[in-house]
């Protein structure tokens, strides 16, 4: 239930994420990032703002563990939009925490994977990657590397 404890509190992050997230050949540009968790529910529950600077914009996470599933809930938003998107579901096995989801992005339907690895006391890594074929292929599109400040 305690699974992003590690999370709690403040994080620079290197970004990098492609132009077009459906497109392989898309170019990969890199911008920085501040991050701020936090802790709740006796660890049962986590949110954490994330400004990045030289875009103007933030976003936000709020993440729920469901005990009798066994199993997160994570819904992020974005200031960009003010809307919140559909939730990603998924657990920790060997300290990585995977989780999937559906989604749009620019009105075609994706499968949405987030991926929490490399975690330790002051580094961890974020990654999605869609699918456009159920799962079977994925393209990765955006990735953050934490380093706790």
């Amino acid at each position: 239930m305690s699974d992003f404890d590690f999370l709690t509190g403040n994080w620079d992050i290197a970004n990098r994420r492609r132009a077009d997230f459906l497109d392989a050949d898309s170019a990969w540009e890199d911008f920085p990032g501040v991050s701020t968790a936090s802790r709740h529910f006796d660890g049962g529950a986590n949110f954490d703002e994330t400004v990045f600077p030289t875009k103007g914009t933030a976003g936000l996470t709020l993440r729920l563990y469901d005990p009798e599933r066994g199993e997160w809930s994570l819904y992020r938003s974005s200031s960009s939009t003010g809307l919140l998107f559909p939730p990603v579901t998924g657990r920790f096995t060997d300290g990585t925490g995977v989780f999937h989801g559906d989604d749009t992005y620019h009105g075609k339907d994706v499968r949405a994977r987030f991926t929490w690895s490399g975690i330790t006391q002051d580094t961890a890594r974020w990654e999605q990657a869609f699918s456009v074929d159920g799962g079977d292929t994925w393209l990765s599109n955006w990735v953050m590397d934490l380093t706790r400040h």
